[in-house]
């Protein structure tokens, strides 16, 4: 399957380039960066640390997207936008794992998604889908009797909070409890508060050093209290989701799929 790769030389982009080149049945397609990069021309493979592979890194998203069966995106909102639209134009499946889009952004997305396969997932990893999974049983088993807390940490560049992730984990909660996130969500504390909402779902966000990502669901109970957590040791384990996803799409039918699909979690 032919994969690309956008924002290729990124900290993420280039593990995912290694994952393509260590990785049966999958032949990299082509990398693209910014307009003005300094890696623009370079060969894709050399850029992520291996020999070379005669690609070079271009710097218009329309020529990977035209080259290969799916596209990989790890980028920022804004410019998934782009790769959204460019996906639908050419017919070409779709892997998003930007994180932080506002509701129109998500709209184009969904857009592109009645033309073409789309997974979207706040995290790739296996390890936190299956978090994701137990933090919705559990949730739905103990009920309102527990307390339930969010508390995540990642590296000081991380721009979104709180992670996508951690909102996901909210969302597997509410979900296990059948009730609407936004209405329950507590994201902010300061100052005299007063005391807990019975049924809130809380979240606090830790930033700092160089944390790939850390994600504990709390369920705090009279007498005991119930941990969930997950940490990443490299961002390796977001590549293999993500190329593991990108094998999956082929010959599926226009649509957003999670992770969970991917995994036949769903």
């Amino acid at each position: 399957m032919k994969i690309g790769i956008v924002g290729c030389a990124g900290r993420m982009g280039r593990m995912l380039v290694a994952e393509v080149l260590g990785r049966d049945g999958c032949e990299l397609a082509g990398g693209s960066e910014l307009p003005g990069s300094e890696v623009i021309g370079k060969d894709v493979a050399a850029v992520a640390g291996f020999d070379a592979a005669g690609i070079s890194i271009v710097d218009n998203a329309q020529a990977v997207f035209a080259a290969a069966d799916v596209v990989v995106d790890f980028t920022l909102p804004q410019a998934t936008i782009g790769h959204a639209q460019l996906s639908a134009a050419n017919g070409t499946a779709l892997v998003i794992g930007t994180t932080g889009l506002n509701a129109d952004q998500q709209a184009a997305v969904d857009e592109a998604a009645t033309k073409v396969t789309v997974i979207q997932a706040a995290n790739m990893s296996v390890g936190i889908n299956l978090l994701l999974g137990l933090t919705a049983q559990v949730a739905g088993i103990l009920g309102d009797d527990y307390d339930i807390e969010i508390v995540e940490m990642h590296h000081r560049h991380k721009v979104d909070a709180p992670s996508g992730t951690a909102l996901a984990l909210g969302q597997a909660a509410a979900d296990g409890r059948e009730v609407d996130l936004e209405a329950v969500s507590q994201r902010v504390r300061d100052g005299h508060t007063g005391a807990r909402r019975a049924g809130d779902i809380g979240f606090a966000t830790l930033r700092g050093g160089d944390v790939v990502g850390d994600h504990t669901v709390m369920f705090a109970g009279e007498g005991e209290s119930i941990l969930l957590t997950h940490k990443a040791g490299s961002r390796a384990v977001f590549a293999r989701g993500a190329i593991r996803a990108a094998l999956w799409c082929k010959n599926k039918a226009p649509g957003i799929y999670s992770m969970r699909d991917v995994l036949g979690l769903a």
